[in-house]
């Protein structure tokens, strides 16, 4: 397998590893699919399996809801095996535009990619001009990403819109969205250029809170406190967890405005209340204790009984506290 630097000035390897990046990228997405397809249902606050008598994990006796596996395994079992992947082919396509075009876009600007600071080695010898260098690498490298995954969320949206909603129409059954020509001429048609960007500013609220938290707070540390570089590289990973919770919510609330007034029966009553906006969302959401949905795959309860309906395939929805 070749490797992901560059090697040479032809370009050979730099081009090996962009493929590489992509069939990777290709991979993990599809083979995740299915649970994000279930998460997706979760967003929205569907709740197709009847919870069953359980506990927490403290003992406590509460009604369990069936967890992402359980959930994707429902899907399965009413839509197939390939049901499983819808909306995948607008959701790779989204991510492969933005991918591409994001970073041209960065180097058009002239906002070159940054070189990782000096090894652990060098910043002994030299310690002064080591923190020196990190900061210039936590700044160039801050307004850089600001740059890509802005221009990523710009390019992306429309293609999200619509895999979320073909997703989101397996609460009602619908195939208003059954593929990419027919989906962009519903959106156009219903709610015209601006539906192409539903849920847009939760979803770029999210994508750069989170970057720019767990960015400075790696910063911070990196310069500070840890000197090892795999130790930085941990926290580095703990800090996108950490931020990625934090901003959670308004990934809820994205999602749930991207299916909210469509045609969709999940957008509408009595499936969805209907929100004047994404703050409003939030706000009724967050009032709800609602807005953290979907957050927790494996251990989430819900609050009180409910039954399932008489066909027994879908069910009421419960008001769910944990997730």
């Amino acid at each position: 397998m070749p490797t992901m630097v560059e090697r040479d000035d032809n370009g050979n390897d730099y081009e090996a590893s962009e493929f590489v990046r992509f069939a990777l990228r290709f991979g993990v997405t599809t083979a995740l699919h299915p649970f994000e397809y279930a998460k997706v249902l979760m967003q929205i606050g569907f709740e197709p399996i009847p919870a069953v008598p359980g506990r927490t994990l403290f003992g406590k006796p509460t009604l369990v809801l069936p967890n992402v596996f359980q959930y994707a395994a429902h899907i399965k079992r009413i839509d197939g095996f390939y049901g499983c992947f819808r909306g995948l082919s607008a959701k790779i396509i989204g991510n492969l535009l933005s991918a591409h075009y994001s970073e041209k876009l960065a180097d058009h600007l002239g906002i070159e990619k940054v070189k990782q600071p000096k090894s652990e080695e060098a910043r002994q010898n030299d310690e002064n001009a080591a923190v020196e260098e990190i900061d210039e690498h936590f700044k160039k490298s801050l307004k850089r990403n600001l740059v890509v995954h802005t221009a990523g969320v710009v390019i992306s949206q429309p293609f999200h819109v619509i895999s979320i909603r073909m997703m989101a129409q397996f609460v009602g059954r619908e195939r208003i969205y059954s593929g990419l020509w027919q989906s962009i001429k519903e959106i156009w048609s219903q709610d015209g250029p601006l539906g192409f960007f539903a849920g847009f500013l939760p979803r770029l609220i999210c994508d750069l809170g989170c970057l720019i938290i767990s960015s400075s707070a790696t910063y911070l540390v990196s310069k500070y406190l840890i000197r090892e570089h795999e130790g930085r590289i941990y926290f580095a990973s703990i800090s996108q967890f950490v931020a990625s919770s934090m901003f959670y919510p308004y990934h809820v609330v994205s999602t749930c405005m991207i299916v909210n007034g469509s045609r969709l029966k999940a957008g509408n009553l009595p499936h969805m209340e209907l929100y004047r906006d994404w703050r409003d969302c939030y706000s009724k959401l967050k009032a709800s204790g609602s807005h953290k949905r979907g957050s927790s795959l494996f251990f989430r309860y819900a609050t009180r009984k409910f039954q399932s309906s008489a066909n027994g395939t879908f069910a009421p929805y419960p008001e769910l506290k944990k997730y």
